[in-house]
Order: structure tokens, then C-alpha cells, then sequence
């Protein structure tokens, strides 16, 4: 399944509630705001690093670039275009968004 994110973890709690509930194999997908979730040092960057041990964690590139922090992104976030978005969506049988 893919989960994608577009809120804030610091606004809003839909990253820790995704990644409290995902199950192993699973893709996270930070899109819009939701990208500040992969920044080193945040108030979540502990639960994200620990949540790649089962689950595969991206950021949606342009999201991450328009936003300046494509420098501070913890080590191992993959990130994807938007055909790279595209790609997710039709690889995985379900697709839930987390608001």
C-alpha cells in the first residue's frame, strides 16, 4: 500500500499517525508540506529513521526543492519525481492519504 502525506508534522500529527499504523513493506510517500517530516533533527526524524527499517520512505523532489530543504533531508529518504508518483500510485493495489 501507499500512504502519502501532505501535512506538516509540525501543524498537524498525520505522519506520526501513518507511521504508527503502516505495515512492513509498505511506501510512504511525503508530498506538499508533508516533506518538512524528512528533515534531519525534527521533532519526528527519530520515529521517520525508525520507520525505514520496514517501511520505504520517499519525498516528492519538487515539493522538497520548493520548499530549501533539499539539503537537510535525512540519509536514506528516496526521492521521486512526479512520474516517480505516478509510477507508486500504479504499483501498489491501494493508495491512502493521510490528512
Amino acid at each position: 500500500m501507499l500512504h502519502t502525506v501532505n501535512k506538516s508534522p509540525f501543524t498537524n500529527n498525520s505522519l506520526d499517525s501513518c507511521l504508527d499504523c503502516v505495515g512492513n513493506g509498505a511506501a510512504v510517500l511525503l508530498i506538499e508540506d508533508g516533506v518538512y517530516g524528512a528533515l534531519k533533527g525534527s521533532k519526528v526524524a527519530d520515529k521517520v529513521k525508525a520507520a525505514m527499517g520496514k517501511v520505504t520512505i520517499y519525498a516528492l523532489s519538487a515539493d522538497v526543492k520548493a520548499r530549501g530543504v533539499a539539503d537537510k533531508m535525512i540519509d536514506g529518504i528516496k526521492m521521486v519525481d512526479y512520474a516517480g508518483f505516478v509510477e507508486l500510485a500504479a504499483e501498489n493495489d491501494k493508495v491512502h492519504s493521510w490528512l
